[in-house]
């Protein structure tokens, strides 16, 4: 078994359609043998460039473990699968389980948003 690093990008119109999208990989690594080290969806994130006259994608991150067959059917599912701009699949020496430099700089920023809403209270004399 090999540990892989996977990044989808979904098509932006079908954003409803990713927590579908997730399980459908859970359940077809799962019922392989595989295991998920880690699953991180990223939401809507801006391209560098523009796809098919599109300005962003929705990201999806997968650190797995699985046999070489089951890869190889996971990237030939990936090919045809309608709801998948692009993918890119990369093997790893070790299984990386620590949660990624990007969601850790959202949560950040979603905590920032959230002390700077907290109206601050006026003490009057």
């Amino acid at each position: 078994m090999r540990h892989y690093e996977i990044i989808l990008m979904i098509y932006p119109e079908k954003s409803e359609k990713v927590i579908k999208i997730i399980e459908l990989y859970k359940k077809i690594i799962l019922s392989k043998n595989g295991r998920i080290h880690r699953l991180e969806n990223w939401g809507k994130r801006s391209l560098a460039y523009t796809i098919q006259k599109l300005q962003q994608a929705h990201y999806i991150l997968m650190n797995i473990e699985v046999s070489i067959v089951c890869m190889k059917y996971l990237e030939n599912h990936f090919k045809f699968n309608l709801n998948i701009m692009r993918h890119l699949v990369t093997i790893c020496s070790t299984a990386f389980k620590e949660i990624s430099v990007i969601l850790k700089n959202q949560e950040e920023n979603k905590k920032e948003l959230s002390f700077s809403k907290v109206p601050s209270k006026k003490v009057s004399k």
